[in-house]
């Protein structure tokens, strides 16, 4: 996951913090009210803020049903959540991803919202994003907040180049990203070496992997006589042969960027190396506080699907541009004693003014239709716009509900991507571990 991933390459003193024990649920003090715990995995300065200012917020005005702010990490709330379900301790209200829900949900550890959800909430975000919530029928949390990939780059040398600059209305598709790449690579003389047209950071190659595919009607992960399946066919692997294709074939992807993260690679981009870096929305911030002073980016959307069946595969859901995504949640412990009133937390955490508070606090993009028509997320100062003009073409990842699926990326799908990529397997062989050997993991899961 990307926030684990970038807590590990810079943490700031929110997340350098020590998080507080994860205490009970119910009634504190002495006149039993029905106090709340919140576990909130908010980790930068903005986003710790607005989080604490919006729980002071509502204590004054529910002074019935406090709530306590208790400060978590993403680098450790999965073993932490674990150790709290079972031993009955478990905050009340937990903020997670989608992704780490499927196995506390089939736990038992979670309570289905299905009939606490208020109806404003529910209409209040759209069918295709409550999904990434919905595990064997029920509804284990509210999403709120999530993160489209872009790509960031570096206007001058596109202008330069005479290169078009796409809109979310009217992309790119993927042979004309190979284009640019193509146009932008070159040797940049006086012993400076070359520079790349694009550098793929793929420490973590799997989720986008996955992710992307959905950009060329493939998915990778299917259902087929009520099982979830490993497919690798064409449209799966359109992108992923793309990438390996720039690297190895055209020369127009750093290899380099194979072995880095997002924040890696941001150093290289400002010294002129690379022209675009696909990124997480939530980068932006890094680039906007890290850049030499004048350094001209952009945010642009990624690559939809190709037109004509040219290049890397074909078109997938949203005319192609369709992402998948796991985005943040909140959730209710089974255990908690007022899930009514907590519920009406998460209603309110989830209001159109207070989801635009948080998006901004941590550079994401919110997930209810009319916290994202608000002007403030519309701006094209840092991208915004691209950003929440990309929402409407964010769908479930693939990968959520799936059983199985955390061995499958640990010990099948990672290596066996890391090792395409870097050109050491051939795509047959990366199909037949994905599949097979992917196959017999999550049929264990399934018996």
């Amino acid at each position: 996951m990307r926030r684990r991933t970038l807590l590990r390459a810079a943490l700031t003193a929110a997340a350098a913090a020590a998080p507080l024990p994860l205490t009970g649920c119910g009634p504190r003090g002495t006149d039993a009210r029905p106090g709340l715990d919140y576990l909130s995995l908010a980790w930068q300065k903005e986003s710790v803020d607005a989080n604490k200012a919006l729980v002071a917020a509502w204590n004054a005005a529910h002074p019935h049903t406090p709530v306590r702010y208790l400060q978590g990490s993403w680098e450790s709330v999965h073993d932490q959540l674990l150790t709290s379900f079972e031993g009955g301790s478990a905050p009340d209200v937990i903020h997670d991803e989608a992704g780490d829900l499927t196995d506390f949900a089939h736990g038992g550890y979670l309570t289905d919202l299905r009939p606490l959800l208020p109806e404003r909430l529910n209409s209040a975000i759209p069918q295709r994003t409550w999904r990434t919530a919905r595990i064997g029928g029920g509804l284990y949390g509210v999403p709120f907040l999530q993160e489209p990939r872009v790509l960031v780059a570096d206007r001058r040398l596109l202008r330069r180049a005479g290169i078009r600059l796409p809109t979310v209305r009217r992309p790119w598709d993927w042979a004309e990203f190979e284009a640019a790449a193509r146009a932008l690579t070159r040797d940049r003389g006086g012993g400076r070496g070359r520079r790349y047209g694009v550098a793929w950071a793929m420490k973590e190659p799997v989720s986008q992997s996955v992710n992307l595919a959905l950009s060329t009607g493939g998915r990778v992960f299917h259902r087929a006589g009520g099982r979830d399946v490993v497919r690798f066919g064409p449209r799966d692997s359109a992108v992923a042969e793309l990438i390996h294709r720039q690297v190895h074939r055209d020369r127009t992807a750093a290899p380099s960027g194979l072995g880095m993260s997002g924040s890696d690679v941001l150093p290289g981009f400002f010294a002129g190396r690379y022209a675009m870096v696909p990124l997480n929305f939530s980068y932006r911030q890094q680039v906007h506080q890290q850049a030499p002073e004048g350094f001209d980016w952009v945010t642009l959307p990624l690559p939809a699907g190709n037109r004509g069946g040219r290049g890397a595969g074909g078109s997938g859901p949203h005319g192609g541009r369709a992402q998948g995504v796991s985005p943040q949640t909140l959730s209710i412990a089974r255990d908690c004693r007022h899930k009514r009133a907590a519920m009406e937390f998460v209603a309110f955490l989830t209001g159109a003014r207070q989801l635009v508070r948080l998006a901004r606090g941590d550079w994401l993009v919110p997930t209810a239709t009319a916290a994202l028509a608000a002007p403030a997320l519309h701006t094209e100062r840092y991208g915004w716009r691209t950003g929440t003009e990309s929402a409407r073409h964010l769908v479930a990842s693939p990968v959520l509900g799936v059983r199985g699926y955390q061995e499958w990326l640990d010990k099948i799908a990672t290596p066996a991507f890391q090792e395409y990529y870097a050109d050491g397997i051939a795509l047959r062989e990366l199909r037949g571990r994905l599949v097979e050997d992917g196959n017999r993991v999550l049929a264990r899961y399934q018996r």
